[in-house]
């Protein structure tokens, strides 16, 4: 039992961090999950103040990932039609075939978003970079917590291994 649950705490481990990176899943509190699986582990026993812990960061750090590309986008003269874009471009450029694509196709889905949105090109333009920036920004602050969550839960295993196996 104590393997399985193990393994399924790693699997929602690594999908949170693959979250950081892709907008169809919810990355930091599917780390929190895997955190939380962890400790329903017999023998390892539950740190409620840890999980309290986590938990407030994961629910704030979710709520940020929603607002930091709509702030990003709203400084820079940007639409919601923008931001979709951006997001569109994040998901094409994941499975690009080339080089640099994850950055280069939330730019061009943000800039193709403000264009439909009846926007000049240098509105456009200026609206797509904040849009862009906004994107970037939440995904590498969503990859940071999720990397910390998975530290955190190595250091745990480490701690209760004695227990597990």
């Amino acid at each position: 039992m104590e393997i399985v649950l193990l393994s399924v705490a790693a699997i929602f481990m690594i999908l949170g961090i693959l979250g950081s990176f892709l907008p169809v899943l919810p990355g930091v509190p599917l780390s929190w999950i895997g955190l939380l699986i962890f400790f329903l582990i017999p023998g390892v026993g539950v740190n409620y103040v840890f999980l309290g812990i986590t938990l407030f960061v994961a629910i704030l750090f979710y709520i940020l990932n929603f607002a930091i590309p709509a702030m990003g986008t709203k400084k820079f003269g940007g639409s919601r039609k923008g931001m979709i874009g951006a997001t569109i471009g994040l998901i094409i450029g994941i499975f690009a075939p080339f080089p640099f694509a994850i950055l280069i196709c939330p730019f061009v889905g943000a800039f193709i978003g403000e264009i439909l949105n009846k926007s000049d090109s240098r509105t456009a333009g200026k609206a797509a970079f904040g849009s862009f920036l906004g994107l970037l920004a939440s995904s590498f602050m969503e990859f940071i917590v999720t990397f910390a969550f998975l530290i955190l839960f190595l250091y745990q295993f480490w701690s209760y291994k004695e227990f597990i196996f």
